[in-house]
């Protein structure tokens, strides 16, 4: 679990990054998750755009989300999540 200090130093550092993944109309399944793994694993810290044509709730895709990678929620703005995930062989962030 994040304490309030490293989620401020991690919504600091995500400020540059732009999205790399989109959630479309097919939700949260399988490859998106596997997917999302491979790419935390090599960045440890991304952002999701999720698409206005989802029926879902954010809140709800996000919690899929976290579940699937387990991955640390660090935001939600608008329709953007951010996560964070500390990487097994590649440490690059190191937390407050």
């Amino acid at each position: 679990m994040l304490t309030g200090k490293q989620k401020r130093f991690l919504r600091k550092e995500a400020h540059h990054l732009s999205p790399i993944f989109q959630v479309g109309k097919q939700g949260v399944n399988d490859n998106l998750i596997a997917q999302l793994n491979d790419v935390l694993e090599k960045r440890e810290l991304i952002k999701i755009n999720i698409l206005q044509n989802v029926f879902e709730d954010k809140e709800e895709i996000a919690q899929q989300i976290v579940r699937g990678t387990n991955a640390e929620l660090v935001q939600i703005i608008g329709n953007i999540v951010i996560l964070y995930k500390p990487s097994e062989e590649n440490k690059q962030i190191e937390l407050p």
